[in-house]
């Protein structure tokens, strides 16, 4: 049940809807009932696998573009894809900072990053943020 409760976490987490993951990993690296890289992986796997949805809506989200009730105006999405096609994809190495990352990886998906690259960078980020947190956390404890 906690490794569900981390990866659902994780994964709502890593989409546009409000969630944190890092309380959850927190509190069951407090617990100290699981080995900690189960939870690090779980964790990390759940996230990237958000990070992914976020990516393929990205790459269906473009022939929306124009309507009423799309999110965002043509300006903005002109002003992401110019600081993607700027930064490129190494811009997806702050995919895990907040209100950042997770539109990131929505234009990472507009502009067609190809998977490969975004799930080795993806996994980088958002596993290296879980990992200095659970050092953080078992330091202080």
């Amino acid at each position: 049940m906690a490794y569900g409760a981390l990866f659902t976490s994780a994964l709502i987490a890593a989409t546009i809807l409000p969630m944190q993951s890092e309380a959850v990993l927190v509190a069951l690296l407090m617990a100290g009932d699981h080995p900690v890289w189960a939870l690090l992986l779980v964790a990390t796997l759940g996230n990237v696998l958000g990070s992914v949805i976020n990516w393929a809506i990205g790459r269906h989200l473009r022939h929306f573009s124009g309507r009423r009730w799309f999110p965002a105006s043509e300006r903005q999405l002109a002003r992401a894809q110019s600081w993607y096609g700027r930064y490129g994809r190494w811009s997806l190495l702050a995919s895990w900072v907040p209100l950042v990352g997770d539109p990131l990886t929505v234009v990472a998906g507009i502009m067609r990053e190809p998977i490969g690259p975004f799930l080795l960078l993806v996994t980088v980020a958002k596993g290296g943020r879980y990992l200095a947190l659970a050092a953080l956390t078992l330091a202080w404890t």
